[in-house]
């Protein structure tokens, strides 16, 4: 997809700051940080968002998930973190490329939901 951010980021053509790459995927710290830990982890293969993920998208999403969990612990999170899919317009989805957020550090985040 020619104009797609995340896209743009796999090709080389906007920079990003690295915390892991393989064939597959990518995970890089968000420029938008909330939180002292906020890693993007992504396909390299462009899926729009998680509703448009088949069967065949299956290894992939394993990888996303286990990979960035790892590299979050690596960058600090060793007492948890949070892991987010935003889907769609209503789930606020800003960049229509699939992306799992890992988010964390010591003792900020707040409640996910009000009891």
């Amino acid at each position: 997809m020619t104009d797609c951010i995340f896209c743009k980021i796999v090709a080389g053509e906007i920079p990003s700051k690295k915390a892991y790459e393989d064939e597959d995927i990518l995970v890089f710290h968000d420029i938008n940080a909330q939180a002292p830990v906020h890693l993007l982890a992504i396909p390299k293969q462009h899926v729009a968002s998680l509703a448009e993920a088949t069967p065949e998208h299956n290894a992939v999403m394993g990888k996303l998930l286990q990979v960035g969990a790892r590299v979050a612990i690596e960058q600090g999170c060793t007492d948890g973190f949070r892991t987010l899919i935003n889907t769609g317009r209503v789930g606020r989805q800003e960049v229509y490329h699939l992306h799992v957020h890992f988010v964390g550090g010591p003792d900020v985040l707040p409640p996910m939901l009000k009891r």
